[in-house]
């Protein structure tokens, strides 16, 4: 039974571990209505890896969480220009 549990252990794949979840802020053009910072987080909410948007219309920002393994922040900026907001990544 050991003997067993060693083999299927050790035939097991070792899993890389997750990155860090990581955060940045995109500067956001367009948002001239209240309807706007819906259609800017569902078009970050549709790429895999993001975990988490809060967008911000008074600033004109969207704070985006994600996975840097799926995703990368140049990404996020043409989700949001291919959606009619135009951003920037925030430094």
């Amino acid at each position: 039974m050991r003997k067993l549990l060693i083999a299927t252990l050790a035939a097991m794949p070792l899993a890389a571990p997750a990155a860090a979840p990581k955060a940045v802020t995109l500067n956001i053009k367009n948002m001239s209505c209240e309807v706007c910072p819906i259609t800017v987080r569902k078009s970050l909410e549709k790429l895999p890896g993001v975990s988490g948007v809060k967008v911000d219309f008074e600033r004109k920002t969207a704070t985006v969480t994600y996975d840097p393994d799926q995703v990368r922040p140049d990404a996020l900026s043409k989700a949001t220009t291919n959606a009619g907001y135009p951003s920037t990544i925030q430094r």
